[in-house]
């Protein structure tokens, strides 16, 4: 009697605690400049090979340009429209822009000091110099670059100039350009401004004539040197770089648009001139040149940068293909195989004997291509129907797709156009399918379809098998060895069902009564998901061990956070995984003292989407497209899938540890909102990514080992790690 009254207290206790207070919660937006801070991180660490530093500064300003092109212009827009709703944090949209602009101007200032004082000092040491200035060229190299220019350079550019004539010029997003201002040649006129856009379609980084090491200049350096020889009536008064951000954020008027594919064509040639949002000059650049381009563009002071190095630093990426300094690179990791999975091998026959899960990049992409090909080519296959979201340049799963097709296969795909900055890409390869003979749909109205699914239904001699593949990341041959990802190949009559309701609710809008094993969004999953938590709630409150493991991009749906901090108040253990933006805060007294968050950035993009729950130690364990965002939850395409055979839950539930003990690449949140390495003195060394690659390479070995006895699929047990 005593012990429920004290749950009855507990719970009531519970009851009175409003977890969706505002101060509970930390800003989207400022969260994920947190992430790019991590990222950023990885580029100051002395510990990395020099030229992988300079990939992830890339990185961090690549990540910066998406940021201001979508989440800044989304604030931006709700300024000027005067929506002054709060945020899941309390702030409106008027308070955010004034805290990220604070602190975005404070991450720019760390990229370029991590990119002057710690890594062009390591580059010149290791051989490698960066002319900053054309002045600093000797007279050999200046003869050079001169020559260069005329040769390669001059007849790519198109000078223009503004007068009375000649309107103020439309400047693309993110296109470097070098302003100037100038005077007629024996005038007493006005000073008068001209520009040169720096062409994208030349090498931005140029080698110049060296006897010892490498020694590069940037084209934009050439052009400023020469400008004087766009202008010949003009005496130049001042020259210098820079770079505009403009709002790139897509408005799709879907339930208007008479042809989808015709009007975000429409909206796609609109984003190369919308409003400007932030200006990129050099530092020390001319006051008179400055306040023009200002005024022209009408960029407000707190959106100037003035840049103490070159703009745009995806330039470093540039300089990590340079020939000659692989030594200063990680070694390239080769995906093993996937133990069962030889080339060539009977792929049908190897999913019958069970289902078998993917590890990407530590184990191969190329099953899945195989697994197009093969269905595409197979006699007995009748039908291929396939989500695409985002595809690589030259995909062989296209290919595959086309080809099955005109082999008389009925070919079913949603190519989803709305895939932000793959749409163009993704236009093409529909009307190139399209042509093919394929049955293409393009997503459902109002909605992104997300979701990572393939049926192949196949005639065998006791009937039809439909044979699936999930996964949490793209069909994308070309990031599938960049990004972490969870695939798995099943031919579970129950998960078959649901992969065809699937297809049927997709393109024929009709939705099944039931799910056999599947979750999706955005009628189901989020329900799903708020159950499987308040199931652990139960437990908790039994006395019975409750424990949520979750491993996603971002967390930051309202609802899922709330339920979140109800169970860690009941008293679930839970350890998330959250590469990204996370707004749920830690340590609060009573709310979230059971919740431990950790973001691990290594050399993949961890990608993958994992979910745990201890369920009274009958585990289970699923997979998702789906992060615990609104967005992904509420306005997309979505799905959740169970992972039940024992052997591959085990292998996810090690996938997890390994990663919950990573001490390397993981960066612990605390309740300030801060991250920090966690304290390894005492501790064995343990890099989650580089276990993966090293298991992967083991199971492939043990297979070979073991072969003749039995198919062998052997979870690895060694999880000292995240």
């Amino acid at each position: 009697m005593a012990e429920r009254t004290s749950k009855n207290g507990k719970k009531a206790a519970e009851d009175m605690i409003n977890f969706k207070d505002p101060a509970y919660y930390t800003n989207r937006e400022l969260s994920w400049l947190r992430f790019d801070h991590r990222v950023l991180a990885e580029a100051r660490d002395k510990s990395i090979p020099l030229f992988e530093r300079l990939k992830f500064l890339s990185i961090t300003a690549s990540n910066l340009d998406e940021f201001f092109m979508i989440r800044v212009a989304s604030l931006k827009d709700m300024v000027n429209a005067g929506y002054e709703k709060r945020d899941i944090s309390g702030m409106t949209p008027s308070e955010q822009l004034r805290e990220l602009n604070t602190a975005i101007h404070e991450l720019v200032d760390l990229q370029y000091s991590t990119f002057n004082r710690s890594l062009l000092p390591l580059l010149e040491k290791n051989g490698l110099s960066i002319v900053r200035r054309h002045e600093q060229l000797s007279d050999r190299e200046a003869a050079y670059v001169d020559g260069y220019f005329e040769e390669n350079v001059y007849p790519v550019l198109t000078p223009m100039a503004v007068d009375s004539s000649r309107p103020f010029p439309l400047i693309r997003n993110k296109s470097l350009n070098i302003g100037a201002m100038v005077r007629k040649k024996n005038g007493e006129d006005d000073l008068e401004f001209a520009m040169v856009q720096v062409p994208g379609v030349l090498s931005r980084v140029v080698t110049l004539p060296c006897e010892e090491g490498t020694r590069v200049i940037l084209l934009e350096e050439i052009i400023e040197r020469n400008i004087h020889k766009l202008f010949l009536n003009y005496d130049i008064v001042c020259a210098h770089p820079f770079r505009i951000m403009r709002n790139a954020d897509l408005t799709i008027e879907e339930d208007e648009a008479a042809d989808l594919l015709k009007e975000i064509e429409k909206q796609l040639k609109k984003r190369q001139w919308g409003e400007a949002i932030r200006l990129e000059v050099e530092e020390g650049i001319d006051r008179h040149l400055l306040k023009f381009i200002r005024r022209e563009l009408h960029i407000e002071e707190q959106n100037i940068y003035a840049i103490d190095g070159p703009l745009d630093l995806t330039v470093c990426m540039k300089l990590y293909g340079l020939e000659g300094f692989s030594h200063l690179k990680a070694p390239a990791h080769e995906p093993a195989q996937v133990p069962g999975l030889t080339p060539g091998c009977d792929l049908f026959e190897q999913i019958r004997k069970g289902d078998i899960l993917l590890h990407h990049p530590y184990q191969t992409f190329t099953p899945v291509v195989d697994f197009i090909r093969r269905a595409a080519v197979d006699p007995d296959v009748l039908a291929i129907k396939q989500t695409l979201y985002r595809v690589s340049g030259n995909s062989p799963i296209i290919a595959a797709l086309a080809q099955a097709a005109e082999n008389g296969k009925q070919v079913t795909v949603l190519v989803e156009l709305k895939a932000r900055f793959d749409e163009e890409n993704n236009i093409v390869w529909a009307r190139m399918l399209e042509k093919a003979g394929c049955h293409v749909i393009y997503g459902l109205v109002g909605l992104k379809t997300h979701s990572k699914i393939t049926l192949v239904v196949r005639r065998e001699e006791d009937g039809i098998r439909r044979y699936v593949h999930l996964g949490t990341g793209n069909y994308n041959d070309a990031t599938a060895k960049l990004y972490t990802d969870i695939g798995l190949f099943t031919c579970a009559e129950t998960i078959g069902e649901d992969a065809t309701a699937v297809f049927n609710m997709l393109s024929g809008y009709s939705e099944p009564l039931f799910w056999n094993k599947l979750s999706l969004a955005p009628l189901w999953l989020k329900d799903r998901f708020l159950y499987l938590i308040e199931r652990e709630i139960g437990y908790a409150r039994e006395g019975c061990p409750a424990t949520i493991i979750a491993k996603m991009n971002s967390l930051c749906d309202p609802d899922i956070i709330a339920a979140l901090y109800r169970a860690s108040a009941a008293g679930v253990r839970i350890e998330l995984i959250v590469r990204g933006i996370c707004c749920l805060k830690v340590g609060i007294p009573g709310v979230s003292e059971n919740i431990s968050v950790r973001s691990i950035v290594g050399s993949f993009l961890e990608h993958s989407r994992i979910f745990y729950f201890a369920n009274n130690d009958h585990p289970e364990i699923y997979c998702s497209s789906a992060d615990w965002m609104p967005r992904n939850l509420e306005r997309r395409v979505e799905i959740l899938f169970p992972v039940e055979d024992e052997r591959l839950r085990e292998e996810l539930y090690d996938i997890l540890q390994l990663q919950l003990a990573d001490n390397v690449k993981a960066s612990v949140l605390k309740p300030d909102g801060s991250y920090e390495k966690p304290d390894r003195r005492g501790r064995k060394r343990i890099s989650s990514q580089e276990e993966f690659c090293i298991q992967a390479r083991q199971k492939v070995m043990r297979t070979e080992e073991n072969k003749g006895q039995s198919r062998v699929f052997i979870p690895e047990m060694h999880h000292d790690g995240e």
